[in-house]
Protein backbone atom coordinates (compact mmCIF):
# COMPACT_ATOMS: atom_id res chain seq x y z
CA UNK A 1 0.00 0.00 0.00
CA UNK A 2 1.24 3.46 -0.85
CA UNK A 3 2.41 5.72 1.93
CA UNK A 4 2.04 9.42 0.35
CA UNK A 5 -0.38 10.06 -2.32
CA UNK A 6 -1.37 12.91 -4.12
CA UNK A 7 -4.51 13.30 -5.61
CA UNK A 8 -4.90 15.80 -8.62
CA UNK A 9 -8.48 16.48 -9.39
CA UNK A 10 -9.76 18.12 -12.23
CA UNK A 11 -12.50 20.50 -10.87
CA UNK A 12 -14.02 21.13 -14.60
CA UNK A 13 -14.47 17.62 -15.88
CA UNK A 14 -17.80 16.23 -16.42
CA UNK A 15 -18.99 19.49 -17.33
CA UNK A 16 -17.94 20.97 -14.03
CA UNK A 17 -19.94 18.16 -11.97
CA UNK A 18 -16.44 17.04 -10.92
CA UNK A 19 -16.45 18.97 -7.37
CA UNK A 20 -19.55 16.91 -6.35
CA UNK A 21 -18.10 13.82 -7.51
CA UNK A 22 -14.81 14.67 -5.66
CA UNK A 23 -16.86 15.85 -2.46
CA UNK A 24 -18.89 12.33 -2.30
CA UNK A 25 -15.21 10.56 -2.76
CA UNK A 26 -13.88 12.43 0.88
CA UNK A 27 -15.15 9.38 3.02
CA UNK A 28 -12.95 7.30 1.42
CA UNK A 29 -9.81 9.48 0.76
CA UNK A 30 -10.05 9.95 4.78
CA UNK A 31 -9.83 6.33 5.42
CA UNK A 32 -6.72 6.20 4.21
CA UNK A 33 -4.40 5.33 6.57
CA UNK A 34 -1.06 7.20 5.12
CA UNK A 35 -0.60 10.65 3.89
CA UNK A 36 -2.98 11.75 1.74
CA UNK A 37 -3.52 15.22 -0.06
CA UNK A 38 -5.91 17.20 -2.95
CA UNK A 39 -5.12 19.63 -5.30
CA UNK A 40 -7.05 21.22 -7.65
CA UNK A 41 -6.14 22.46 -11.06
CA UNK A 42 -6.84 26.16 -11.93
CA UNK A 43 -5.62 26.50 -15.82
CA UNK A 44 -4.20 23.97 -18.53
CA UNK A 45 -1.21 22.24 -18.07
CA UNK A 46 -1.59 22.87 -14.03
CA UNK A 47 -1.64 19.06 -13.47
CA UNK A 48 1.75 18.57 -15.33
CA UNK A 49 3.03 21.17 -12.60
CA UNK A 50 1.24 19.05 -9.69
CA UNK A 51 2.44 15.73 -10.83
CA UNK A 52 5.76 16.90 -10.97
CA UNK A 53 6.01 18.34 -7.46
CA UNK A 54 4.17 15.57 -5.94
CA UNK A 55 6.92 13.32 -7.00
CA UNK A 56 9.71 15.74 -6.01
CA UNK A 57 7.58 15.95 -2.93
CA UNK A 58 7.67 12.02 -2.37
CA UNK A 59 4.57 10.69 -3.23
CA UNK A 60 4.87 7.34 -3.92
CA UNK A 61 1.28 7.25 -5.52
CA UNK A 62 -0.85 10.21 -7.76
CA UNK A 63 -3.76 9.89 -8.37
CA UNK A 64 -5.57 11.76 -11.72
CA UNK A 65 -9.13 12.12 -11.19
CA UNK A 66 -10.68 13.77 -14.33
CA UNK A 67 -10.97 12.27 -17.64
CA UNK A 68 -8.06 11.22 -20.44
CA UNK A 69 -7.34 14.85 -20.58
CA UNK A 70 -5.82 14.84 -16.83
CA UNK A 71 -4.68 11.65 -17.45
CA UNK A 72 -2.35 12.87 -19.91
CA UNK A 73 -1.16 15.81 -17.96
CA UNK A 74 -0.50 13.89 -15.07
CA UNK A 75 1.13 11.17 -17.21
CA UNK A 76 3.74 14.19 -18.38
CA UNK A 77 4.48 15.13 -15.18
CA UNK A 78 5.66 12.13 -13.55
CA UNK A 79 7.44 11.53 -17.27
CA UNK A 80 9.83 14.43 -15.92
CA UNK A 81 11.07 12.13 -12.93
CA UNK A 82 13.74 9.60 -13.32
CA UNK A 83 12.25 6.14 -13.19
CA UNK A 84 13.81 5.39 -10.11
CA UNK A 85 11.85 7.92 -8.31
CA UNK A 86 9.00 8.11 -10.37
CA UNK A 87 5.47 7.59 -8.60
CA UNK A 88 2.74 4.73 -9.44
CA UNK A 89 -0.52 6.60 -11.45
CA UNK A 90 -3.95 5.86 -10.32
CA UNK A 91 -6.70 7.09 -11.84
CA UNK A 92 -10.41 7.87 -11.36
CA UNK A 93 -12.49 8.22 -14.40
CA UNK A 94 -14.73 11.45 -14.05
CA UNK A 95 -14.44 12.79 -17.28
CA UNK A 96 -16.00 12.56 -20.93
CA UNK A 97 -14.54 9.46 -22.72
CA UNK A 98 -11.89 7.90 -20.25
CA UNK A 99 -10.47 5.85 -22.64
CA UNK A 100 -7.24 4.85 -20.84
CA UNK A 101 -9.05 3.70 -17.89
CA UNK A 102 -10.98 1.39 -19.82
CA UNK A 103 -7.35 0.28 -21.50
CA UNK A 104 -6.68 -0.09 -17.81
CA UNK A 105 -9.97 -2.22 -16.87
CA UNK A 106 -10.92 0.83 -14.32
CA UNK A 107 -14.31 0.78 -12.97
CA UNK A 108 -16.21 3.56 -13.76
CA UNK A 109 -17.54 3.78 -10.55
CA UNK A 110 -15.77 6.56 -8.57
CA UNK A 111 -15.59 4.91 -5.44
CA UNK A 112 -14.61 2.23 -6.20
CA UNK A 113 -12.10 3.52 -8.98
CA UNK A 114 -10.62 5.52 -5.50
CA UNK A 115 -10.76 2.59 -3.10
CA UNK A 116 -8.58 0.35 -5.62
CA UNK A 117 -5.90 3.50 -6.53
CA UNK A 118 -5.33 3.69 -2.76
CA UNK A 119 -4.99 0.10 -2.39
CA UNK A 120 -2.47 -0.42 -5.12
CA UNK A 121 -3.15 -3.99 -4.95
CA UNK A 122 -2.34 -4.48 -8.93
CA UNK A 123 0.05 -2.45 -10.80
CA UNK A 124 0.62 -3.16 -14.16
CA UNK A 125 3.97 -1.51 -16.20
CA UNK A 126 3.03 0.44 -19.22
CA UNK A 127 4.27 1.58 -22.33
CA UNK A 128 4.06 5.44 -23.59
CA UNK A 129 4.24 7.10 -26.84
CA UNK A 130 6.54 10.01 -27.12
CA UNK A 131 5.93 12.69 -29.43
CA UNK A 132 8.69 15.49 -30.49
CA UNK A 133 8.08 17.98 -33.29
CA UNK A 134 9.79 19.95 -35.43
CA UNK A 135 10.67 22.66 -33.07
CA UNK A 136 11.90 19.88 -30.63
CA UNK A 137 8.86 20.01 -28.27
CA UNK A 138 8.27 16.67 -26.55
CA UNK A 139 4.69 15.35 -25.55
CA UNK A 140 4.52 12.16 -24.03
CA UNK A 141 0.54 10.11 -24.83
CA UNK A 142 -0.63 7.52 -23.13
CA UNK A 143 -3.71 6.40 -24.92
CA UNK A 144 -3.60 8.24 -28.88
CA UNK A 145 -2.06 10.74 -30.96
CA UNK A 146 -4.89 11.60 -33.92
CA UNK A 147 -3.65 14.02 -36.92
CA UNK A 148 -6.01 15.39 -39.18
CA UNK A 149 -9.76 14.09 -39.23
CA UNK A 150 -9.95 13.38 -35.44
CA UNK A 151 -7.59 15.88 -33.90
CA UNK A 152 -10.37 18.65 -35.98
CA UNK A 153 -12.99 16.11 -34.06
CA UNK A 154 -11.54 17.12 -31.03
CA UNK A 155 -10.85 20.63 -31.44
CA UNK A 156 -14.86 20.80 -32.60
CA UNK A 157 -15.86 18.63 -29.17
CA UNK A 158 -14.49 21.24 -26.78
CA UNK A 159 -16.78 23.85 -28.53
CA UNK A 160 -19.82 21.91 -27.45
CA UNK A 161 -20.91 22.74 -23.82
CA UNK A 162 -24.02 21.11 -24.14
CA UNK A 163 -23.37 17.18 -24.55
CA UNK A 164 -21.12 15.12 -23.28
CA UNK A 165 -19.62 11.73 -23.54
CA UNK A 166 -19.83 9.87 -26.71
CA UNK A 167 -22.71 11.97 -27.91
CA UNK A 168 -19.83 15.03 -27.76
CA UNK A 169 -17.92 13.36 -30.11
CA UNK A 170 -19.84 11.98 -32.15
CA UNK A 171 -21.55 15.42 -32.91
CA UNK A 172 -18.28 17.02 -33.75
CA UNK A 173 -17.86 14.05 -36.25
CA UNK A 174 -20.59 14.42 -37.94
CA UNK A 175 -19.62 18.60 -38.04
CA UNK A 176 -16.05 17.61 -39.13
CA UNK A 177 -17.42 15.59 -41.81
CA UNK A 178 -19.21 18.22 -43.28
CA UNK A 179 -16.87 21.18 -42.99
CA UNK A 180 -13.57 19.69 -42.64
CA UNK A 181 -12.61 17.04 -45.22
CA UNK A 182 -9.41 18.62 -46.55
CA UNK A 183 -7.01 15.23 -46.99
CA UNK A 184 -2.85 16.18 -46.51
CA UNK A 185 0.12 14.91 -48.71
CA UNK A 186 2.05 13.07 -46.21
CA UNK A 187 6.00 10.96 -46.09
CA UNK A 188 5.33 8.53 -43.53
CA UNK A 189 8.79 6.37 -42.57
CA UNK A 190 8.69 3.52 -39.54
CA UNK A 191 11.33 1.52 -38.84
CA UNK A 192 10.25 -1.01 -41.32
CA UNK A 193 8.93 0.60 -44.91
CA UNK A 194 8.83 4.13 -45.81
CA UNK A 195 5.55 5.13 -48.25
CA UNK A 196 3.44 8.92 -49.65
CA UNK A 197 -0.29 9.12 -48.95
CA UNK A 198 -3.41 11.37 -48.90
CA UNK A 199 -4.55 11.54 -45.90
CA UNK A 200 -7.85 12.24 -44.34
CA UNK A 201 -6.93 10.75 -40.73
CA UNK A 202 -3.69 9.34 -39.08
CA UNK A 203 -4.35 7.97 -35.74
CA UNK A 204 -1.11 6.31 -33.54
CA UNK A 205 -2.54 3.89 -30.53
CA UNK A 206 -1.06 2.75 -28.06
CA UNK A 207 -4.72 2.17 -26.07
CA UNK A 208 -7.88 0.40 -28.23
CA UNK A 209 -10.69 3.56 -28.04
CA UNK A 210 -10.55 7.45 -28.36
CA UNK A 211 -13.56 9.31 -28.03
CA UNK A 212 -15.20 7.54 -25.90
CA UNK A 213 -16.84 4.60 -27.71
CA UNK A 214 -14.50 4.64 -31.40
CA UNK A 215 -12.75 1.27 -31.27
CA UNK A 216 -10.07 2.51 -33.73
CA UNK A 217 -7.40 -0.23 -32.82
CA UNK A 218 -8.98 -3.32 -31.14
CA UNK A 219 -5.99 -5.17 -30.80
CA UNK A 220 -3.68 -2.23 -29.25
CA UNK A 221 -2.19 -3.34 -26.14
CA UNK A 222 -0.66 -1.08 -24.03
CA UNK A 223 2.32 -2.78 -22.28
CA UNK A 224 3.15 -5.07 -25.75
CA UNK A 225 6.24 -2.57 -26.57
CA UNK A 226 5.16 -1.19 -30.01
CA UNK A 227 2.02 1.24 -31.25
CA UNK A 228 -0.21 0.83 -34.24
CA UNK A 229 -1.01 3.46 -36.95
CA UNK A 230 -4.01 3.88 -38.58
CA UNK A 231 -4.51 5.34 -42.01
CA UNK A 232 -7.92 6.64 -44.18
CA UNK A 233 -6.96 8.01 -47.57
CA UNK A 234 -9.02 10.35 -49.59
CA UNK A 235 -12.39 9.50 -49.95
CA UNK A 236 -15.64 11.35 -50.01
CA UNK A 237 -17.85 12.25 -47.21
CA UNK A 238 -20.36 9.67 -47.63
CA UNK A 239 -18.26 7.32 -47.63
CA UNK A 240 -16.87 8.34 -44.23
CA UNK A 241 -20.16 8.56 -43.31
CA UNK A 242 -20.23 5.29 -44.07
CA UNK A 243 -17.43 3.75 -42.23
CA UNK A 244 -18.46 6.16 -39.29
CA UNK A 245 -20.27 2.78 -37.57
CA UNK A 246 -16.83 0.75 -38.46
CA UNK A 247 -14.87 3.11 -36.49
CA UNK A 248 -17.62 2.48 -33.51
CA UNK A 249 -17.63 -1.37 -33.84
CA UNK A 250 -14.10 -2.28 -34.41
CA UNK A 251 -14.91 -3.23 -38.04
CA UNK A 252 -13.35 -0.81 -40.55
CA UNK A 253 -10.18 -3.01 -41.17
CA UNK A 254 -11.37 -4.52 -43.99
CA UNK A 255 -12.54 -1.38 -46.03
CA UNK A 256 -9.77 -0.25 -48.82
CA UNK A 257 -9.62 3.47 -47.98
CA UNK A 258 -7.87 1.92 -43.92
CA UNK A 259 -4.28 1.21 -43.75
CA UNK A 260 -3.20 -0.64 -40.35
CA UNK A 261 -0.05 -1.44 -39.32
CA UNK A 262 2.36 -1.75 -36.23
CA UNK A 263 5.60 0.39 -35.45
CA UNK A 264 8.23 1.61 -32.83
CA UNK A 265 9.28 4.65 -34.47
CA UNK A 266 7.83 7.08 -37.31
CA UNK A 267 8.76 10.28 -38.76
CA UNK A 268 5.78 12.37 -41.17
CA UNK A 269 5.73 15.68 -42.86
CA UNK A 270 2.88 16.83 -44.46
CA UNK A 271 1.91 19.87 -46.98
CA UNK A 272 -0.49 21.11 -45.00
CA UNK A 273 -0.56 22.14 -41.33
CA UNK A 274 -0.72 19.08 -38.94
CA UNK A 275 -3.93 19.49 -36.56
CA UNK A 276 -2.78 17.14 -33.30
CA UNK A 277 -4.74 16.03 -30.36
CA UNK A 278 -2.90 13.84 -27.99
CA UNK A 279 -5.02 12.43 -25.64
CA UNK A 280 -8.14 14.54 -26.31
CA UNK A 281 -5.68 17.43 -25.88
CA UNK A 282 -5.56 20.08 -28.34
CA UNK A 283 -1.85 20.24 -29.55
CA UNK A 284 -1.79 22.02 -32.25
CA UNK A 285 -5.13 24.07 -33.93
CA UNK A 286 -6.23 26.21 -36.62
CA UNK A 287 -3.58 28.79 -37.49
CA UNK A 288 -0.64 26.20 -36.66
CA UNK A 289 2.04 25.53 -39.27
CA UNK A 290 3.80 22.58 -37.74
CA UNK A 291 4.62 20.08 -40.22
CA UNK A 292 6.80 17.87 -39.41
CA UNK A 293 6.71 15.64 -36.58
CA UNK A 294 8.82 11.86 -35.22
CA UNK A 295 7.35 9.30 -32.83
CA UNK A 296 8.59 6.44 -30.29
CA UNK A 297 7.17 3.89 -28.08
CA UNK A 298 8.97 4.22 -24.64
CA UNK A 299 8.36 0.77 -22.89
CA UNK A 300 7.76 0.09 -19.72
CA UNK A 301 8.04 4.04 -18.97
CA UNK A 302 5.09 4.12 -16.15
CA UNK A 303 3.16 1.72 -13.32
CA UNK A 304 -0.09 2.09 -13.12
CA UNK A 305 -2.98 0.58 -10.49
CA UNK A 306 -5.46 -1.24 -12.47
CA UNK A 307 -9.32 -2.36 -11.60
Amino acid sequence: MPQKVKLILNPMADLGRAWKTANDLRPIAQEFRGELSWSGTVYPTHAIELARQAAEDGCDLVVAMGGDGTVHEVVNGLMQIPADRRPTLGVVPIGSGNDFAYSMGITSKSPQALANALRAETIQTVDLGKMIDEHGRVEYFDNTIGIGFDAVVTIRSHKLPIVKGFLMYLTAVLQTIILNHNPAHMQLETESQTWEQDVIMLTLCNGQREGGGFMLSPNSKNDDGKLEFLTVDRLSRPAMLRLLPEFINGTHMKFKPVRMGEFKSMKISSDLPLYIHADGEIYTSFGSNLRNASFEIVPGALRVVKG
